[in-house]
């Protein structure tokens, strides 16, 4: 069962917090944080431990990334893939003119970093260890930057596929934004 309860709503911001029951009978939270404007959601990840099957001991996690029944994402994904960046390495700038996606750090930590509609800049970090989705809307220019000391990996799920020569892709500059910092 699905609830959403509005936590706090100002001019452009709102909280959801999203009570999923789960087949142990342990609530669990997906907290979604979102603009009024759709530029972008974040959408906290449920991460699970997960347990040997002979002794109980922890032998892992699962992290939930999308699941069909949880009506999360605006469109089915239609394109699956899997990125990796070097360390201090930067992806990006650029923008897609007809695609959403949705990304998560599944190896290490990186900084997502999105030009709004007004000029301003939102940095947003996702890591394997504090697992979020990250929805970046159709025409916000985005880029990401690894920030770990070894090659990080990036699930993105993509509303619309890649195809050859649909130049549904624009690079961008980001000249006000200040890459120093993160050296």
């Amino acid at each position: 069962m699905l609830k959403y309860f509005r936590l706090i709503e100002n001019h452009k911001n709102y909280f959801l917090l999203n009570y999923n029951y789960l087949f142990n009978h342990i609530f669990m939270f997906r907290i979604k944080y979102t603009t009024m404007d759709d530029e972008y959601e974040i959408i906290k990840l449920e991460k699970h431990d997960t347990k040997d099957i002979h002794d109980n001991h922890r032998n892992g996690s699962l992290t939930v990334v999308w699941r069909d029944w949880d009506k999360l994402l605006a469109n089915d994904p239609k394109m699956v893939y899997v990125s990796s960046v070097n360390p201090g390495e930067i992806k990006g700038p650029h923008l897609h003119k007809k695609r959403s996606s949705y990304f998560t750090c599944i190896h290490g930590k990186v900084v997502f970093i999105l030009k709004k509609m007004d000029n301003s800049y939102v940095e947003i970090e996702s890591s394997s260890d504090d697992p979020i989705l990250l929805k970046i809307s159709a025409g916000i220019p985005s880029a990401h930057i690894n920030i770990s000391k070894d090659i990080s990996r990036i699930l993105t799920l993509a509303d619309v596929a890649w195809k050859p020569n649909d130049n549904e892709m624009e690079n961008v500059d980001f000249d006000q934004y200040n890459w120093q910092k993160w050296n």
